[in-house]
């Protein structure tokens, strides 16, 4: 299966961990038994979902104010799959 050229997400309504967690799984095609927490997110990107090959994650610094401890986890391991995982990671753009 071919990966999707981009996805867009927008992070800006994102109030709570659970309201982010829901939007990635809904976003990225997550299956519906996710863990909605910091290690599922993990490995869903790397082995679970084809992630696209551009992420786009609009409202990133409305949303890294709101809930800074989710924005750096979530930051975190987007950083270290494009270490890890360079031919499956997608190109990230945080977008205000």
């Amino acid at each position: 299966m071919a990966r999707l050229p981009v996805i867009k997400i927008d992070l800006s309504p994102i109030n709570e961990s659970n309201q982010l967690h829901s939007t990635l799984s809904n976003a990225l095609g997550f299956p519906d038994w996710y863990g909605q927490n910091w290690d599922a997110f993990w490995d869903a990107i790397t082995s679970l979902v084809e992630m696209p090959i551009k992420l786009e994650l609009v409202g990133w610094s409305i949303f890294s104010e709101r809930l800074p401890r989710d924005a750096r986890l979530m930051r975190q391991c987007l950083t270290d799959m494009t270490i890890e995982y360079p031919d499956l990671a997608p190109e990230i753009h945080y977008l205000s």
